[in-house]
């Protein structure tokens, strides 16, 4: 009897118990959990694989960065190239305007001698004693320098002075008792200056100490130029 009963009636035990001890029941996580062992290579590999996104996103952002100094650095520079060659144009205008413009202005002035010339033309086509064409000449010479003056050009004063080789070209020497040695005597042509520079030299004759009597002889000069035996 008391075995039916005890197979009727089995003993209860509590849930979760595992007397055997053959059940086995998984462990929350950092409760006897087993760990695997700890590779330094593979967390130095995570940790680049994690900051390289970082880092390329990094370059690219100063690489777009110096793109964009690189293109404002070259329009700056068009344009500096730009503004030069517009000024450069601007200075060949103006120069060659201030060109024309006096080549111009002194035309111009020669016109009004053009006329005094072909008055004395016209006069000395009219005959008569000649006194008409000296006056027309004469006229026609005080425009010219007056021309001359106008443009800061005067003309030196040679005879009487010294020789001077800045302003003067001698052409010829004369021998002279009146004027000292080295004395301008006379002028071919008149010398002119504009300001402090020489326009043009005034040709010359200078004067020379008169040679003395029985003095010596050059070459060739006097006798047959024969050597005595």
């Amino acid at each position: 009897m008391s075995k039916s009963k005890d197979e009727k009636h089995p003993t209860e035990q509590p849930v979760g118990s595992d007397p055997a001890g053959t059940e086995s029941h998984p462990h929350p996580a950092g409760h006897g959990a087993r760990h695997a062992p700890h590779d330094p290579r593979a967390a130095g590999a995570q940790a680049s694989a994690d900051g390289e996104p970082a880092e390329m996103g990094g370059l690219q952002a100063q690489l777009a960065e110096k793109d964009r100094e690189i293109a404002e650095l070259k329009d700056k520079y068009l344009r500096a190239l730009a503004d030069t060659e517009n000024m450069r144009k601007r200075m060949r205008q103006q120069s060659e305007d201030n060109v024309r413009l006096q080549r111009e202005g002194l035309l111009r002035d020669l016109l009004p001698i053009i006329d005094n010339l072909e008055r004395a033309v016209g006069a000395a086509r009219g005959g008569g004693n000649g006194k008409p064409i000296v006056e027309g000449v004469e006229m026609v010479l005080r425009s010219l320098h007056d021309f001359l003056r106008g443009h800061g050009v005067t003309a030196q004063e040679s005879v009487g002075q010294p020789f001077d080789p800045q302003f003067h070209e001698a052409v010829d020497h004369v021998e002279s008792t009146e004027h000292p040695p080295n004395t301008v005597i006379s002028e071919f042509h008149r010398g002119y200056q504009i300001g402090e520079r020489v326009l043009r030299p005034a040709r010359v004759a200078v004067a020379k100490a008169p040679g003395k009597p029985g003095g010596p002889q050059k070459d060739g000069e006097g006798g047959d130029g024969g050597v005595e035996s």
